[in-house]
């Protein structure tokens, strides 16, 4: 080979060579650019719906405890005072069960007795903050 085919052997290994690295180096911007506008959107899309889910569930949520709110505060007071009634004959039972050495049972009407007080009181709460108003 001479010296001219030899240079131009050279020259088209290296103009390959740039044709393939410029090639490679847009396709690589492109693909990349086509990913990120992709995994944005897709992102985007599954942010929206979760935040939609999330709002969905919080809507239920409150809905739920709004009308948990309406049934408290559409009990009359007479319920309360049925509540309380019953707290006290459990803690009457309480003590019949544990005069006849059955404390098992005692534990459990108090467990009950201080349920219904609990629930007596949340009425409570609500009559005042009606009667406030």
């Amino acid at each position: 080979m001479t010296a001219i085919q030899i240079c131009a052997l050279i020259s088209i290994i290296i103009a390959a060579a740039i044709l393939y690295w410029v090639g490679y180096r847009g396709g690589l911007t492109d693909g990349k650019n086509e990913g990120y506008d992709e995994g944005h959107s897709d992102g985007y899309t599954m942010g929206h719906d979760g935040a939609s889910a999330a709002y969905a569930a919080s809507l239920n949520k409150m809905s739920d405890q709004c009308m948990r709110t309406e049934l408290l505060l559409s009990r009359e007071p007479q319920d309360r005072y049925t509540l309380l009634a019953i707290a006290e004959k459990l803690k009457l039972a309480a003590d019949t069960f544990r005069a006849v050495r059955s404390e098992s049972q005692a534990t459990q009407a108090l467990v009950l007795r201080d349920k219904a007080l609990d629930m007596a009181a949340v009425m409570d709460r609500f009559e005042l903050k009606g009667d406030a108003a």
